[in-house]
């Protein structure tokens, strides 16, 4: 098992979860996070960090295609470890009942540490 970033994340990026990785298994896009399976431990102290629900086990229904997401982009993007205000997206709270966003996933990276 694995934690894995949804939807939800996609432009809020509030980075809470980030503070108390233990591994450091967050990569930054410029709009969301992923976490990278492989490095994840599986502890599940991320999940309830996350104001907006966007961790989750990839054991949950429906995450299938969520895990392949936070594969590929944490291959590409940056790792990030500490959490930075400044990065999240000024509008998120219009964002974060919004569904369906995977239209607006951003593949650039962030900017990491």
């Amino acid at each position: 098992m694995t934690y894995i970033v949804n939807q939800n994340c996609i432009k809020c990026k509030l980075m809470d979860c980030v503070e108390v990785c233990p591994v450091d298994c967050f990569y930054e896009g410029d709009n969301m996070l992923a976490i990278k399976p492989d490095e994840c431990i599986d502890c599940g102290v991320c999940e309830p960090e996350c104001p907006i629900n966007a961790i989750q086990p990839d054991t949950d229904q429906g995450t299938d295609d969520w895990v392949k997401i936070n594969t590929k982009y944490s291959s590409l993007w940056p790792n990030i470890t500490k959490k930075r205000t400044e990065d999240v997206p000024q509008d998120q709270e219009k964002w974060r009942d919004v569904k369906e966003k995977l239209k607006y996933l951003s593949e650039k990276p962030g900017k990491g540490d």
